[in-house]
């Protein structure tokens, strides 16, 4: 079941300012810096409130809660922002934690040297054949650009793939790909999985802000008999075609 929770309202704004004291302290106990795109440190922000006013505890959004009773969940590895996961593997060997919130200053200090892969600097590839897109389909990993041009490509016929957006329902009402089929919310991955779980043979693109959350999905989807799974690398942030709002 896809839970809503209105960020309009004075409780989520309130939570949000709490979550955000709480992440600056996570970042003063442990030396962190913040993401240095702003979009990453609030998609998550609002994650974490999310979380924190359905389940009491801020569970890291880019991973499912699994245990219906706070009991269950206390028993299942769930991770309980800051994980131990981040603090003792990811960030001390990749500079940052899964959900790239909290990182390192020599990590942030590098990666603002290094030239960003940005949409507009791509040559744009519309016009595809029929027999390009399905080569496309074929590929773990797509850009911004393949993904405008299989949806265009889609339209016309050539192709058949479904679009599933993996962030939260908040996340969706306020911009989405046009041309999404389905809502698969992270943190209640399974549940709202049964949505598709017919569709194991089509091929199936997953998105989310970064391609962070995505790609966690891509790994238990292709783990559980689904054949094509495709991740949309750096996920809607990059994304230049048409963006559409709202709950329908």
């Amino acid at each position: 079941m896809i839970k809503k929770i209105d960020i309009e309202s004075e409780e989520f704004q309130t939570e949000l300012e709490l979550t955000k004291q709480f992440t600056d302290n996570v970042c003063e106990k442990y030396n962190f810096v913040y993401n240095p795109e702003d979009d990453v440190n609030e998609s998550i922000q609002m994650g974490l409130t999310r979380n924190k006013m359905i389940y009491g505890k801020r569970y890291c959004p880019c991973f499912m809660v699994i245990g219906n009773t706070q009991e269950e969940r206390d028993k299942e590895e769930n991770r309980l922002c800051p994980c131990t996961p981040a603090l003792t593997k990811e960030i001390p060997a990749q500079g940052h934690c899964h959900c790239a919130i909290f990182c390192t200053p020599e990590y942030v200090d590098e990666v603002t040297k290094e030239e960003i892969p940005s949409i507009d600097e791509q040559k744009h590839s519309m016009g595809l054949s029929k027999e390009q897109c399905q080569e496309l389909l074929k590929k773990s990993q797509l850009n911004a650009n393949e993904i405008e041009a299989l949806l265009e490509a889609r339209s016309l016929g050539y192709v058949d793939f479904l679009l599933v957006d993996t962030r939260e329902w908040m996340e969706w009402v306020g911009g989405r790909i046009k041309g999404t089929d389905y809502l698969v919310p992270t943190t209640s991955f399974y549940q709202s999985l049964e949505q598709i779980e017919d569709k194991k043979e089509i091929p199936i693109i997953l998105y989310c802000h970064s391609g962070s959350r995505s790609a966690y999905c891509q790994k238990i989807m292709l783990n559980s008999g689904y054949k094509n799974v495709i991740n949309f690398d750096y996920g809607i942030m990059t994304y230049q075609g048409d963006i559409i709002s709202g709950e329908e």
